[in-house]
């Protein structure tokens, strides 16, 4: 039973992926948002721009039923939130709230490798309905899960279930013509073994020419920084990728500066989560108490 609990916050970065790509973190403006009472979070931040307001999607953790569920946050255009709500819970865990707009639909395949499962979920009523619409099927349950376009193909970036140094260090692929598929598994899969950049952490995006995959630094603890994975060859069979230095949470994070593992491109903003590791008396208390409750 261990004291230490990352207790992550999301904060919405004033500034493209892009330029953070090439400046950092360090001085940049950010709107941060409050997590909630003690002991629990908002994780994961991924979102859209429609009618003139900043969607975002979350995973919102509460250390006293461990469970993650999907929450919705509105901004106004001047970032100021407007409204916050639970549009996605299952039995099961949720996290990482991916979102992509295409074939006409808006989606989002949450993290749900606990179900066994990897579901794409439809906008059924935008943003507060959402109904499962396909399920994908891999060569493992699917962590982080990360679509995105590349040629003439539908790519998932995910790591695999399986021992810690597997769910941290371990980048897979599958591909697909379209998101419903087929998708198939990369056959060099796993195609990168490195605790310090493999696990997706982001929206992938463009930056001097070339595609930047967000990976998650887990080397010195659980989602210490972000990197960004530059990938030079990318098809069915190949693979070449090379990872750029880590970037740390902003001085704005104050007491938030042991991690930061989503890097979400989101326009003019980019939406990041950053972490301190909790290690009070009263972390325990809680653990305690749910175990008590079972």
């Amino acid at each position: 039973m261990g004291l230490g609990k990352d207790i992550w916050r999301i904060g919405v970065v004033q500034a493209p992926a892009d330029q953070l790509a090439a400046d950092g973190l360090e001085d940049c403006a950010v709107r941060w948002v409050d997590g909630g009472r003690a002991f629990s979070f908002l994780a994961d931040p991924f979102g859209l721009w429609r009618d003139g307001a900043l969607h975002v999607f979350a995973e919102a953790y509460d250390y006293r039923t461990r469970r993650g569920v999907i929450e919705h946050l509105q901004f106004d255009s001047g970032l100021q939130l407007k409204s916050r709500r639970t549009v996605l819970q299952e039995p099961w865990h949720l996290s990482y709230p991916f979102l992509l707009e295409a074939e006409g639909e808006t989606w989002m395949i949450p993290e749900a490798h606990r179900s066994g499962a990897l579901t794409l979920y439809r906008a059924a009523d935008f943003p507060s309905r959402w109904e499962p619409a396909v399920r994908l099927e891999l060569d493992t349950a699917a962590i982080d899960p990360t679509l995105f376009r590349h040629g003439d193909l539908w790519w998932l970036a995910y790591s695999p279930d399986g021992t810690q140094a597997e769910k941290q260090g371990r980048l897979h692929l599958a591909f697909a013509e379209r998101l419903a598929g087929a998708w198939t598994p990369h056959s060099g899969n796993p195609v990168r073994i490195d605790r310090a950049s493999s696990r997706p952490g982001g929206t992938p995006f463009a930056f001097e020419g070339s595609l930047r995959l967000p990976v998650q630094d887990c080397s010195r603890t659980y989602g210490g920084a972000i990197r960004l994975l530059r990938i030079d060859e990318l098809s069915p069979d190949r693979f070449r990728a090379e990872a750029g230095p880590p970037l740390a949470p902003p001085a704005s994070a104050g007491a938030f500066q042991d991690g930061l593992h989503t890097f979400a491109s989101c326009g003019p903003v980019t939406l990041i989560d950053v972490k301190r590791i909790d290690r009070s008396p009263a972390g325990l208390a809680i653990e305690v108490a749910r175990r008590l409750g079972r």
